[in-house]
């Protein structure tokens, strides 16, 4: 036997010494798994935490960008007047947003995943042998 060559087994030993190799390699993947999932939800957690801030900013630009929606309709109306129809224009966008939420909610209730449960029921009877699988 040369040094690069591995030493023969019988099939015997090779097929006892299999469950062990299939622990070994579902413990690996596994283990790849943890890893991977492990890095991508750091970065997802990075993603999360990026949108955050643009958000904070985007507030911070929506507040600036009113008050220059008042400022420029004020050089022609009062103040008062320029600040009022801006704050009744931002209450009706709110309220079809309210609206069309309340309306998404309705379609979205109750949270049941009912399509899967009956997908999951038909493949229960299918392995009962009671029912067919579609």
């Amino acid at each position: 036997m040369s040094g690069n060559e591995t030493p023969r087994r019988s099939v015997f030993k090779l097929i006892a010494d299999l469950p062990g190799y299939i622990v070994d390699l579902v413990k690996a993947e596994l283990e790849s798994l943890k890893a991977e999932i492990v890095g991508k939800l750091k970065l997802a957690g990075i993603g999360i935490g990026a949108f955050a801030v643009a958000g904070v900013f985007a507030f911070f630009a929506l507040g600036v960008l009113i008050a220059a929606a008042v400022l420029g309709i004020a050089t022609a109306l009062p103040a008062w007047l320029a600040a009022l129809i801006v704050g009744v224009a931002l209450l009706v966008i709110a309220g079809i947003l309210a609206l069309v939420g309340v309306q998404m909610l309705k379609k979205g209730a109750p949270p049941t995943p009912t399509d899967t449960i009956e997908s999951v029921k038909k493949d229960v009877n299918a392995l009962k042998g009671t029912g067919k699988r579609d």
